[in-house]
């Protein structure tokens, strides 16, 4: 499974606002319905359910919030990297400031965990996270996340 699978270039955020988590996930929901077309309003609720589980909030200034629901046919992902970093209630307790928020169909339990499995191995390696974070365009925060397969989005000097 490849990140460009599970992300189109155009739900590549760079420089979204939000004051706070619940402001974010707003955010990020209305996103994902402009790509899946499911309601804004339970895309959110989906979001904030699963934070009431525990946090998303990974650690070193990342949160992957993910979601299943129902009507959603496929994987969907929508990457936000945040003009300001914000309170998330992070395992380390650190703000945070890059996202890829995750909504899965009801059903697809491995799927879904592939898909988290892979979003986290990619932002945990901190030279990625190096590029997202000095990336000033959508266009190069996408480069960045699809590259590390074929090359895009390494440094330039």
């Amino acid at each position: 499974m490849n990140i460009s699978d599970l992300l189109a270039p155009e739900a590549v955020l760079a420089s979204l606002k939000a004051q706070n988590k619940k402001q974010l996930l707003q955010e990020l929901a209305a996103r994902a319905h402009g790509r899946t077309g499911l309601p804004e309003k339970q895309i959110f609720e989906t979001l904030i359910e699963r934070e009431r589980l525990g946090t998303t909030g990974v650690g070193s200034g990342i949160a992957i919030p993910h979601g299943r629901m129902a009507g959603a046919t496929t994987i969907t992902g929508v990457f936000a990297k945040l003009e300001s970093p914000i309170a998330y209630d992070a395992v380390d307790g650190q703000p945070v400031d890059l996202v890829f928020m995750l909504l899965a169909p009801e059903n697809a339990g491995a799927d879904h965990l592939k898909a988290l499995a892979r979003v986290s191995r990619l932002l945990r390696d901190k030279t990625v996270c190096e590029k997202l974070r000095a990336a000033k365009s959508s266009e190069a925060l996408y480069a960045i996340l699809i590259g590390e397969k074929n090359g895009a989005g390494t440094a330039a000097a």
